[in-house]
């Protein structure tokens, strides 16, 4: 994913961008819930995909995809400058970026065991078991 985030932002300054930056997002999610001892709700969700902000010709633009490729992720970073650059056409004044350092940074949770290694049954027990527990008080 790295290399990934890495030609994005070359494309950006390739097409005009000052700044760039890339946000490469990987979530799970899983939604229980019980109610009156029978399960209310039970979903689960996963997505993966890069976000691309620049700034280019004193403008922000963003775009994201979910397209994980090369030629993907080409395209998000080249429409992020586009959007940036027609946003450029309403602005009041130039955007101003406070002097920083670049950072690379990665960051998960700090679970102990996956949850989504847990099954779900065994989830779901649980919480059956805690409703009719607090039932009880």
């Amino acid at each position: 994913m790295y290399d990934l985030a890495a030609h994005a932002l070359d494309i950006a300054r390739v097409r005009g961008a000052s700044y760039a930056d890339a946000r490469v997002m990987h979530q799970r999610q899983r939604d229980l819930t019980t109610k009156n001892g029978e399960v209310g709700t039970l979903a689960q969700s996963e997505s993966i995909g890069i976000g691309v902000r620049v700034l280019a010709s004193g403008a922000w633009g963003f775009a994201s995809t979910d397209k994980l490729t090369k030629e993907g992720v080409a395209t998000c970073a080249a429409q992020a400058v586009k959007i940036a650059k027609a946003s450029a056409l309403a602005k009041r004044s130039d955007v101003v970026m406070a002097p920083e350092d670049a950072y690379v940074d990665s960051w998960q949770s700090p679970f102990r065991k996956d949850p989504f290694e847990i099954p779900l049954e065994t989830q779901l027990e649980l919480l059956l078991k805690s409703g009719r527990r607090d039932a009880a008080h």
